[in-house]
């Protein structure tokens, strides 16, 4: 067996599962398409609890999503295939999108970056990171929009880039400075807020 005719098989082990377990092919369609906006949440949450660690933490996961795509960019140069819904036949279809390049995932290295990072500036308590962006790499190869290879490449770009990130990252100077200036501003301006309110 050839590594495309792995990908196809694991994908039809995975993808089929929908087809055995039709009830579970809404809460993997909400998986695939929504749990975005609560990643967008937790890190807003991290971001306002305004301690500077958990604001180092997002800013290192948002550089390290950067530049996942930019390194996925250019392995989707050097290998192409479209959507497993456009290539193959009888697939469990639960998300209807344009037919492009699918190789890597794009959400998969989206949830890894973020995921991977939050593991590594929380150790221990961080491994349950770990679950939520592999159940979402899993969700996209249930509503048929990536092969497993889509989705373990985007999987280790990410988890390469966020070790980089990690150790390169938080000590430069002009993160610290960036981010002292935005603190600064922010306490110029909550408090002004707060005085409002009295009126």
């Amino acid at each position: 067996m050839n590594g495309m005719e792995m990908n196809v098989h694991y994908f039809r082990m995975i993808n089929d599962l929908g087809k055995q377990y039709p009830a579970l092919n809404p809460v993997f369609f909400v998986i695939a398409e929504y749990t975005v906006y609560v990643l967008a949440l937790i890190a807003l949450l991290y971001w306002f609890s305004r301690k500077q660690e958990n604001r180092i933490m997002v800013i290192c996961a948002t550089i390290t999503f950067v530049l996942a795509e930019v390194l996925g960019k250019i392995a989707g140069t050097l290998h192409y295939n479209a959507q497993p819904f456009a290539e193959l036949t009888d697939v469990n279809q639960l998300v209807f999108k344009a037919v492009n390049n699918s190789f890597p995932s794009d959400h998969t290295m989206l949830f890894f970056s973020f995921c991977i990072t939050f593991l590594l500036f929380q150790k221990t308590r961080g491994i349950l990171w770990i679950p939520f962006a592999i159940v979402v790499g899993i969700s996209r190869i249930w509503v048929g929009v990536h092969y497993p290879a889509d989705v373990l490449v985007g999987a280790l770009i990410s988890i390469g880039s966020a070790l980089a990130v990690y150790m390169l990252v938080p000590n430069l100077r002009i993160v610290q400075a960036g981010l002292e200036l935005y603190e600064k501003a922010e306490r110029a301006v909550l408090p002004a807020k707060a005085k409002t309110k009295g009126y």
